[in-house]
């Protein structure tokens, strides 16, 4: 082992879980202890103000920026007496990430000093320099006004000395720069759609919101053997690397014992998280070595979408406390499991009821299926955009592996489901559907009490299964921002509810009985988007034939999947919804093409630089090491004993100059590939060129790399190896 790589991996053998103490009260004690929540509002505001505010958060209503100062001070005297000495707006750009930029809490004082000041219209709006983020063309680089405005449905927040305030970012001239402005419209959108179909089954409905439970997957490697791998630190993924002897072949690892060290991060995350509201609950190994996962309670959509982006930033931070580095790459290891964030998606009321849950009576059981139903067929019509909405330059690695759903959009429903959809498709009464609910199972062991069985099982392959109560959104990618896929996916459902209702609406003018009318479409509807229905093997090859004939998108080139945005149905889809235009999907499209020729460009490079300073100077110092050896035994036992005695030295040589012929010929022809590329201007051309011929490149390299790998003396490798990156404890 060179000595560099074993001073890394000794030091990583060394390491030694921190202690962390419990803090003595209870979770529910400091739950949301560093959160501006109801709680605080209520302590730190006027009545009146507290009211306004609550009506905003919770019921929509305008607010009035008359009382914006008054909200200011009582959030800022809550923010000094934590410790808070800063502020900032907290927004989410679109370059999958946040942003922030900290202001102190002072203003001159008129007497050669300052004090303390924190007013409305500091909370209200800012000015951020819109030009240096990316835009897509929507804001010439001079022109660089654009404002964050502040977002009351999601509180403030204290993160170490500052107040974060979650805010939307828009253009000087009104268009989203950001993922939070787009998913409110959305979300908006979806909220009055699903209450006026709600409304033909309970006229007290007055709210429906969009839940999101989000599982985030990640890996966790030691921060020295990270810093010794630069395309770990560049790029977020091993860009060569052989397979370890073990992996995730013995299926050990998977809710295993969780290891002492991991434990130990896990805690202070826990703790980190709970203090800042996001209701971390479960934690356990994944499949893969050296892989985890959390996941919350369910909360409203553009909460936890704002817990999520917030729990990744404190990952990162806490896991460098514990000598660990984060990798949410959604496959930062070739041969072993990638990285999903599965992203739970139900709708209820403000009556307290699941739309996406059986109910107890016929009445709820059609309600129940009008909703199935009508996400299916937004599935079904948008099923290339919800493709598009997950899909990037990371997660193409993970998408179609045998850990992960393929690049096709499907849906699971289980067996109950599927008869009665069947049964309500094939019937010509009006006769309303019973669901059964939660079945006993009796196992033939006398301790062990009755088990409740779902109505449906689960199928890991589909990226779209129901689940019982809500649906699971299993293709979007770990280091997502899960806003992505909920506006996509909640404006797709708000588009067809609004049909549905048309639809429906249609039938009883002309003099049918609602229940009747309703059925009717139903019935129309399952027929239409029966192809996206698909509870079989979603990893076989037949199903990917079957999905073509099936009319469903089976693109897997990334940039061309990004078309599906600017279709004709999408535009108008996200129009008729309010949620983007023509002109702000258009430039979110350049954003994600320049994105994904960008991460492929930096990958391309890094490879190329390891390759021939690490890789090839490696190898060939082996070669002339056996060369030499091949030469001394021709000294010492004479030319034709030396061949049939170091014949296999002869044939590593050989080898060797053949994998490193083709790196060196290879990296050159993907450095005038980009060359050639880089000359092109328009994006989505850019990045269909990086796509299809440099890319490439990387896999048909690294290839030979790994071979190398299997060949050069050990002591002689200079990066640590997969046996090391994944089961350091």
């Amino acid at each position: 082992m060179s000595k560099l790589r074993f001073r890394v991996v000794e030091s990583a053998f060394k390491k030694k879980a921190v202690e962390v103490v419990p803090p003595t009260e209870r979770p529910s004690e400091y739950f949301a202890k560093y959160v501006f929540n109801k709680e605080k509002m209520f302590k730190y505001l006027p009545s009146k103000v507290y009211a306004q505010l609550i009506d905003a958060i919770d019921n929509g209503a305008p607010l009035d920026r008359s009382i914006a100062n008054e909200i200011a001070a009582g959030m800022k005297k809550w923010a000094t007496e934590m410790g808070a000495t800063h502020y900032t707006h907290w927004f989410a750009p679109l370059t999958e990430g946040t942003a922030e930029k900290h202001d102190a809490f002072i203003e001159h004082d008129g007497k050669g000093g300052v004090m303390e000041e924190f007013s409305g219209k500091l909370l209200v709006q800012q000015e951020p320099d819109a030009s240096s983020f990316p835009n897509g063309g929507i804001r010439n680089t001079f022109e660089a006004r654009g404002y964050s405005a502040w977002d009351p449905s999601s509180p403030a927040f204290i993160v170490d000395d500052t107040l974060c305030i979650p805010t939307i970012f828009i253009s000087y001239t009104g268009e989203s720069l950001d993922y939070k402005a787009p998913l409110l419209k959305a979300l908006r959108s979806v909220d009055k759609a699903a209450t006026d179909v709600c409304k033909l089954f309970n006229p007290e409905v007055k709210k429906v919101v969009s839940y999101l439970g989000w599982e985030q997957e990640y890996f966790l490697i030691d921060e020295g053997l990270y810093a010794a791998r630069p395309d770990l630190l560049l790029t977020g993924r091993t860009l060569m690397g052989h397979d370890s002897a073990k992996n995730q072949q013995l299926e050990d690892h998977y809710f295993g014992s969780i290891p002492t060290r991991v434990a130990a991060f896990m805690r202070e995350l826990e703790i980190e998280a709970l203090k800042l509201g996001i209701p971390v609950k479960t934690r356990h190994n994944e499949v893969a070595p050296n892989q985890f996962e959390l996941a919350p309670i369910f909360e409203e959509c553009n909460l936890a979408n704002d817990h999520n982006l917030l729990i990744m930033s404190v990952m990162r931070k806490v896991s460098r406390r514990h000598g660990f580095r984060v990798l949410l790459h959604e496959k930062p290891f070739k041969g072993v499991n990638g990285s999903g964030k599965h992203n739970n998606w139900s709708l209820g009321t403000d009556t307290g009821v699941l739309l996406m849950a059986p109910g107890k009576t016929p009445e709820d059981n059609l309600r129940f299926v009008t909703f199935v139903v009508n996400t299916l067929m937004a599935v079904y019509r948008f099923n290339g955009l919800l493709k598009a909405s997950i899909s990037s330059a990371t997660n193409a690695h993970r998408l179609g592996a045998n850990e992960a759903p393929p690049a096709i959009i499907s849906c699971f429903l289980g067996k109950q489901l599927t008869q009665v959809l069947g049964h309500i498709e094939d019937s010509t009464t009006d006769d309303l559907v019973s669901l059964s609910g939660k079945q006993g199972m009796k196992l033939d062991i006398p301790q062990i009490p009755e088990l409740l069985i779902d109505n449906t099982d689960r199928n890991r392959t589909s990226p779209f299964a129901f689940t019982g109560n809500r649906f699971e959104f299993r293709a979007v990618g770990s280091s997502a921002n899960c806003a992505s896929a909920m506006i996509a996916l909640n404006a797709a459902v708000a588009d067809q509810l609004i049909e549905f209702k048309k639809d429906v609406d249609a039938l009883i003018e002309k003099g049918e009985p609602k229940i009747s009318a309703i059925l009717d479409v139903i019935r129309r509807y399952i027929k239409i988007c029966k192809p996206i229905h698909f509870d079989g093997n979603g990893y076989s090859d037949e199903w990917k034939e079957e999905a073509a004939k099936r009319g469903l998108d089976c693109e897997t080139s990334v940039p061309v999947i990004f078309d599906n945005y600017l279709k004709p149905e999408s535009i108008a889809m996200f129009e008729n919804t309010g949620v983007m235009t023509k002109v702000e999907l258009e430039a979110r499209n350049e954003v994600k093409w320049e994105t994904y020729t960008k991460k492929i460009q930096i990958e391309a490079r890094v490879l190329g630089d390891l390759a021939m300073n690490h890789i090839v100077p490696v190898a060939t110092e082996y070669q002339t090491n056996l060369v030499n050896n091949v030469y001394k035994m021709q000294e010492i036992f004479g030319k034709e004993k030396a061949a049939e005695m170091g014949a296999q030295n002869i044939k590593l040589i050989e080898e060797i100059a053949s994998h490193t012929n083709f790196i060196k010929e290879h990296v050159d022809s993907m450095i005038q590939a980009r060359k050639v590329a880089n000359k092109i201007e328009d994006e989505r051309e850019k990045a269909i060129a990086y796509h299809d011929t440099i890319a490439p490149s990387l896999d048909e390299i690294r290839y030979h790399i790994d071979k190398l790998e299997l060949i050069v003396d050990n002591q002689m490798w200079t990066l640590p190896k997969y046996r090391e990156l994944l089961f350091i404890r």
